[in-house]
């Protein structure tokens, strides 16, 4: 009986230093990837704020210009006159649920180990949102970019046909691929208009609210509020 209940410990010892060298260094190394890829993002972002402003010189109103403004190791900014496109990068790695399109992928099929992902997410908010310190405001995510252990990659969100599930796998991410993703975000953003909400959505306000409006403009805002806001929606 002894030996018996002495065995389990060291079974399940082992089960955790195998676990130790196999998943978790999996993760840490999707972690290196997706922070070496966001890296390259944000000088992309940054490159392409100068350039872009440089054909913008002359612009009758100078603040129709691109700013990019780094907030961190995992978060970066690109201000496009009234919007704010944020690119955060997630610190943790992921797996899909078993419901996800991804396992009918045939990469994924081959070892489920490729379906393991860092993400970075791109939101969108209005600049008056952080100008006026509209801390109510909604933001909308507009993109995120999934990347795996062999840096290839997949993106999901308003506009990102080219790299949809079915391509995961065939290509690993390119300084020339994340600048196609941000333009098409940027594009899509541009586009994405600030509505009039419903009248029944903001029909009514409190005292505290309309102080505070009058102090500091801080009565919530959106580009969709009170419409349903969904992934597929172009």
């Amino acid at each position: 009986m002894e030996e018996n209940q002495t065995a389990k410990p060291a079974g399940k010892r082992e089960q955790i230093v195998e676990t130790l060298k196999t998943k978790s260094v999996l993760l840490q190394q999707i972690f290196d990837n997706t922070q070496q890829v966001f890296g390259q993002l944000k000088e992309i972002l940054q490159e392409y704020a100068v350039e872009v402003n440089e054909q913008l010189e002359g612009a009758f109103d100078r603040r129709i210009k691109l700013e990019y403004r780094d907030r961190g190791k995992f978060e970066a900014q690109l201000q496009l006159a009234g919007d704010i496109l944020i690119f955060s990068m997630h610190t943790n790695v992921f797996q899909f649920e078993r419901e996800n399109i991804i396992w009918q992928n045939s990469y994924v099929k081959q070892d489920k180990q490729n379906a393991y992902c860092g993400v970075i997410n791109i939101y969108n908010f209005l600049s008056d949102s952080f100008r006026y310190n509209r801390s109510a405001d909604e933001g909308y995510l507009v993109a995120r970019i999934f990347i795996n252990r062999d840096f290839q990659y997949m993106v999901e969100g308003k506009r990102q046909v080219t790299y949809r599930h079915d391509n995961f796998g065939q290509g690993a991410i390119t300084p020339d691929a994340l600048t196609e993703i941000i333009e098409s975000t940027m594009a899509y953003t541009l586009d994405f208009d600030l509505l009039v909400p419903p009248y029944d959505t903001v029909k009514l306000v409190t005292v505290d609210q309309m102080n505070t409006k009058i102090e500091n403009s801080k009565l919530q805002t959106g580009k969709r509020m009170g419409y349903q806001f969904r992934s597929d929606d172009v």
